[in-house]
C-alpha cells in the first residue's frame, strides 16, 4: 500500500490553463461591457478633463469688453439698457478705419425691436465696417415627424425655434449662434459648430464666424473646420481657465474713454456678460470648481479654431475592442505571478495607458482615460485575491496531506519557509534512515481471511507511523508490509540520529502488545525487524511533474534497507556510524552471527541495539 504525496504547485498550474483562459475572457468581457454601458462614464469624464485640459498662453488677439459689475453700477441694470449703449461701444471701437478691430462679436441677443432710434443707431454702427458678428440662438428638443409610410416617429436634438437679431441689425451683420450645450453631467466640453435653423439654413457658431472673419481680415487662408460627431459637436481643448482672458476692460471704461482705441486694433473684440447676476456662466472641462462666463467660452473656442487645435474623440467601439484585448493580456500577466511582478505589470499597464493618452492627445486623439487603468486595477486586485485564496487552499491541502506522513512541526516549518520549495529536485544532506518490516506476515496472510489480514497490517502500520511522527521523523512510504522513514530533513533537527533510534525502540516496545493481541485473536503472532543507518543522501521531490514523491535516495538508504532485511524478529540492527554517534547513550551488542550486507566489503560495524540509556535531548 503506497501513501500518496501532495502534488507540486507546478503541476496544478498546468491544470489551470483552460480555466485561466476562460477567466480571462469572462473577466475582460464583463469589464468591457460595464465600460460600454457607461458605468465608468462620470469618473472617466472627470479624469479625462483633469488629464487633458490645461492652461496655455493665448496669442493675445482676443479681447473681452465686459458687461460687468462696474458697468451695471454706472449704467444701471442690464434689463434697462438702451441699445444706444452697445451702439456707442461699437462706434468708439470703429471710430477709425486704420485702428478698428478685425472682428467685434456681440455675445448678447438683440432680438425684437425696442426703441426705434436706438435700434437704428445700433444697426448703423454694426453695418459701418462690416466687422460685427451678432448672436443668434436655437431652442432644441424632440420633434414628431411623419414618415413616408404614414407612421410617426420622434427625432431628438431638433431645432424647434430660432431666435435672431431684429431685422435691421440682422441685415447689416453676420450671425453666429451662441448655443452652449452641456454634457449630461452639466459640464461644457464640446462646441456646436453649426446648426440648421428653420427657414434660415446653416448657421455657424459665433466662434467659427469670428475666426473666419479674423483670418479674412488678415489675408490668411480660411479656418479648416474641426472634425465633428454625428450631432455636429467637436471636443474643445480649452487654453484658458475662468479669468485668463480677463483684461478687466469694462463697457463703462470704453465709453468713458479710459482705453485708447489703438488697443483694440486688429483684434477680435467680444462684448458680453461678465457678472454673476446675468446668468451666463458654465462649469467647463478645464475647471470644475469655478464657472466660466459665456464670453470666455467663446474666446476659448475662437482661439482653438485659429490654432486649428482639434481633437477627435476615438470611436467607443474601437476603444472597447482595445480595452478587451488589453484586459485579456492583463489577466495572463497577473495570473499566478509573484506580487512584485504583478505590481510592476499593473503599473506598466495603467501608467503606460495614461502616457499613451497624453501622447495621442497631443496628436489630436481623445481616448477614455480611466477605462484601461480601472479595468487593469480590478483585474490586478482580483488576481491577487484569487492567487492568495488559491495559495491558502493549496497550503491547507498540503498541510492536511503532508501531516499524515511528516511530523506537524516539520510541516509548519516547511510552510513557514516557502511552499514553492516543494518542486522537482533535491539536495544532499546528512540523514538517519529507518526501515521496518513485519516478520512472519506472509505465512499469516495465507492462513487468514483477507479482511483480517488488512486489519492486522493497518494496525502494524499505524504503530510504525505513530512512532515515527512522535519522534519527529518523515514518513517516506509504505512498501507492502514495510515502512521507510528518515530524520534530518526536510528541516534540520537536533539529535536526529537518536530520534531515529528512539522511534525504532518505540516500535519494538509497541509491537509486544500487538503480538499478545494477535495471539489471543487468531493464535498467530508477528514481530518487527528494524534497521537504522546514518549518512549522506539526496533528499527532495523525485519523479516527474505529474507524479512525484518527497523521498530520500542513495547508498545510505540502501544500507538501512539491507540492515532491516538482516534483522532477526524483534531486533534492531544499527550501523557502526549510528553506534559511534550515540556512544555512551545506548547499549549495544554484537550480532550472534556475522552479518554481511550485499554490496559491502566490510561488516559496517553492525551492532544490535539493546537499550537506550539517554533519549533524545537528554544528554549522555
Amino acid at each position: 500500500m503506497i501513501q500518496k504525496k501532495p502534488k507540486a504547485p507546478k503541476q496544478a498550474a498546468g491544470a489551470w490553463g483552460w480555466k485561466q483562459g476562460l477567466f480571462a475572457l469572462l473577466a475582460s468581457g464583463i469589464l468591457t461591457l460595464l465600460a460600454g454601458l457607461g458605468l465608468l462614464a462620470p469618473a472617466d469624464r472627470a479624469a479625462s478633463d483633469a488629464w487633458y485640459q490645461g492652461r496655455e498662453a493665448s496669442d493675445g488677439k482676443i479681447v473681452l469688453v465686459q458687461i460687468d459689475e462696474r458697468a451695471l453700477e454706472e449704467l444701471g441694470p442690464y434689463s434697462q439698457w438702451s441699445r444706444d449703449v452697445l451702439a456707442e461701444v461699437i462706434e468708439i471701437l470703429n471710430q477709425s478705419e486704420e485702428i478698428r478691430p478685425a472682428v467685434i462679436g456681440l455675445d448678447v441677443l438683440c432680438s425684437g425691436e425696442t426703441q426705434p432710434q436706438a435700434d437704428e443707431r445700433l444697426a448703423q454702427a454694426a453695418g459701418r465696417y462690416n466687422n460685427v458678428v451678432t448672436a443668434s440662438a436655437a431652442e432644441f428638443g424632440t420633434a414628431v415627424e411623419q414618415r413616408a409610410d404614414g407612421e410617426y416617429t420622434l427625432r431628438p436634438n431638433t431645432v424647434l425655434s430660432y431666435e435672431e437679431p431684429y431685422a435691421a441689425l440682422r441685415d447689416v451683420s453676420a450671425q453666429g449662434h451662441i448655443n452652449a450645450m452641456l454634457d449630461v453631467d452639466g459640464i461644457l466640453r464640446h462646441h456646436l459648430l453649426q446648426i440648421q435653423a428653420p427657414g434660415v439654413g446653416e448657421v455657424p457658431s459665433m466662434a467659427l464666424l469670428a475666426a473666419q472673419k479674423y483670418r479674412e481680415s488678415c489675408g490668411q487662408e480660411p479656418v479648416v473646420p474641426p472634425p465633428v460627431d454625428a450631432r455636429g459637436f467637436w471636443y474643445l481643448p480649452y487654453c484658458g481657465t475662468p479669468g485668463d482672458f480677463d483684461s478687466s476692460i469694462s463697457v463703462a471704461a470704453v465709453i468713458n474713454g479710459e482705453i485708447p482705441p489703438e488697443y483694440f486694433s486688429g483684434k477680435i473684440v467680444l462684448i458680453g456678460p461678465y457678472a454673476a447676476g446675468l446668468q451666463d456662466s458654465y462649469m467647463t472641462s478645464i475647471d470644475h470648481a469655478r464657472p466660466m462666463y459665456g464670453v470666455e467660452y467663446q474666446a476659448n473656442a475662437i482661439q482653438a479654431l485659429l490654432w486649428e487645435n482639434y481633437k477627435a474623440e476615438v470611436a467607443d467601439g474601437l476603444q472597447l475592442f482595445a480595452l478587451a484585448a488589453i484586459l485579456v493580456l492583463a489577466v495572463f500577466c497577473f495570473w499566478q505571478r509573484p506580487v512584485w511582478l504583478s505590481t510592476a505589470v499593473w503599473l506598466a499597464f495603467a501608467g503606460g495607458w495614461l502616457l499613451l493618452c497624453r501622447a495621442l492627445y497631443a496628436q489630436g486623439y481623445v481616448l477614455h482615460v480611466l477605462w484601461v487603468p480601472v479595468g487593469t486595477t480590478l483585474l490586478y486586485g482580483g488576481s491577487l485575491a484569487m492567487n492568495y485564496i488559491k495559495a491558502a487552499l493549496e497550503r491547507r491541502r498540503v498541510t492536511a496531506t503532508f501531516k499524515r506522513y511528516v511530523a506537524p512541526e516539520i510541516v509548519d516549518k516547511i510552510l513557514e519557509d516557502d511552499i514553492r520549495s516543494l518542486k522537482l529536485g533535491g539536495k544532499e544532506a546528512e540523514i538517519a534512515v529507518l526501515f521496518v518490516d513485519v516478520r512472519g506476515f506472509t505465512p499469516m496472510s495465507e492462513a487468514l481471511k483477507p479482511e483480517k489480514v488488512v486489519d492486522i497490517l493497518n494496525r502494524y502500520l499505524t504503530l510504525t507511523s505513530e512512532c515515527i511522527l512522535k519522534n519527529g521523523g518523515t514518513l517516506d512510504k509504505f512498501i507492502g508490509d514495510a515502512t521507510m522513514a528518515f530524520w534530518g530533513e526536510p528541516v534540520s533537527q537536533e539529535d536526529f540520529v537518536m530520534k531515529a533510534v528512539q522511534a525504532a525502540a518505540d516500535m519494538v516496545a509497541g509491537s509486544k502488545k500487538l503480538e499478545e493481541e494477535l495471539m489471543r485473536e487468531c493464535g498467530r503472532s508477528v514481530s518487527f525487524g528494524i534497521g537504522v543507518h546514518v549518512g549522506p543522501a539526496v533528499v527532495g521531490n523525485i519523479g516527474s511533474p505529474k507524479r512525484m514523491d518527497y523521498t530520500a535516495i542513495g547508498d545510505t538508504v540502501n544500507t538501512a534497507a539491507r540492515l532491516e532485511s538482516k534483522a532477526p524478529p524483534g531486533q534492531i540492527l544499527i550501523s557502526g556510524a549510528v553506534a559511534e554517534q550515540l556512544a555512551g547513550r545506548i547499549r549495544t551488542s554484537l550480532p550472534k552471527e556475522k552479518i554481511e550486507l550485499k554490496g559491502k566489503t566490510n561488516d559496517m560495524g553492525i551492532r544490535v541495539l539493546e537499550e537506550i540509556l539517554a533519549g533524545p535531548g537528554k544528554g549522555a
